[in-house]
């Protein structure tokens, strides 16, 4: 079964019918979407091997991920992989596989040199000697995520995404505010993390709030860290709602933040808990606010500053094969974020 049969099925030539299977972009997307659907029908498998040895392409693309179980992680992979069928393209995938992960095997790997036309990396930074191992292949590259030092990045900006936070927090009233953040240690970009804190405090500091270094603390970007930073700060714990009643802990509410500020959704649903664990109501005790647009956040109505990870691995798709079509490398701009209140922020309590 060849590129002559869809044709004849089509009734194109043989020429938009081969363009149409690439992804090309002087050939509409309905032309694009029949001449798939037509050759999937047919049974139509191209010849990489074949198309290597014509343009001097793999038709690849290689996506370099610290691990494989984060929902950021997940969302941009996906958005990658939809920009690259839609081009006609694979996607290969390097699993670093977290902190006792082989990097050196996986940055001097053949394939991750060879068999691929260019790179998207999802929230790495990399060292000098990756760097060195990298640039020999002269792909284009592209990181998702925080920034890295020589390489061109989609992500959003991680201190304007805290000061949305912390103006929204403080337009309710809110003075004394927590912070839950600290470092991911299955490898996300170091920067990530200093960045969203020093937004949070640079924010407090502009409002005219200090913000004591007992209520900035790590919940190492996930549900469980959450929980443990929650119940540090609302002095809970599995039973310590017990007997509880609502409104628990106004005597110690003097020295509890009215509002926690999560430099992610999972670790704000993490504290949700902690704070129901401590006997508190949110947001009438406490207002919790996350970041990301984790959609667990939406199943229980978290206040957060949302992102689209999907779309940015999209336009990490885009940028990194328009280079390899012979495009220039374009400027990237932030990514867009946007607040979106629920239920789970109010005024501050009396």
């Amino acid at each position: 079964m060849g590129i002559q049969e869809i044709a004849t099925v089509t009734g194109l030539s043989k020429s938009t019918v081969s363009r149409a299977l690439r992804g090309m972009e002087n050939v509409a997307e309905t032309t694009i979407d029949e001449v798939r659907r037509v050759a999937d029908e047919l049974g139509y498998v191209p010849s990489s091997a074949a198309a290597g040895l014509a343009t001097g392409r793999q038709r690849a693309v290689g996506v370099v991920v610290p691990v494989i179980d984060r929902w950021f992680y997940v969302k941009a992979l996906g958005g990658v992989d939809a920009e690259l069928r839609r081009a006609g393209y694979d996607l290969v995938l390097y699993n670093l596989g977290g902190p006792g992960g082989d990097r050196d095997r996986a940055f001097r790997r053949s394939m991750l040199r060879h068999r691929v036309d260019a790179l998207v990396l999802l929230s790495l930074v990399l060292d000098a000697t990756e760097r060195a191992e990298l640039e020999l292949t002269r792909h284009p590259m592209i990181v998702i995520g925080g920034p890295a030092p020589g390489l061109r990045n989609i992500g959003v900006d991680d201190r304007a995404v805290t000061r949305i936070a912390v103006d929204h927090l403080c337009g309710l009233g809110h003075r004394r505010v927590a912070y839950v953040g600290g470092q991911d240690e299955a490898g996300m970009n170091v920067a990530v993390p200093h960045l969203r804190r020093d937004g949070f405090v640079d924010a407090m500091r502009a409002a005219g709030h200090a913000v004591p270094d007992r209520w900035l603390l790590d919940g190492r970007f996930s549900f469980a860290g959450g929980l443990a930073a929650g119940n540090a700060l609302f002095g809970g714990g599995a039973g310590a709602a017990a007997g509880a009643g609502a409104g628990a802990g106004a005597g110690a509410g003097l020295d509890r933040p009215t509002a926690v500020l999560c430099a992610s959704d999972e670790m704000a649903l993490g504290v949700l808990l902690a704070a129901g664990q401590a006997g508190l109501s949110v947001p009438g005790d406490v207002s919790v606010i996350g970041i990301d647009g984790h959609e667990y956040g939406a199943t229980v109505g978290l206040t957060t500053v949302a992102q689209d990870p999907e779309a940015q691995g999209r336009a990490a798709a885009r940028a990194v094969l328009a280079e390899v079509d012979g495009g220039a490398a374009g400027a990237i701009v932030a990514a867009p974020a946007h607040l979106v209140v629920r239920g789970t922020t109010g005024p501050p309590p009396g």
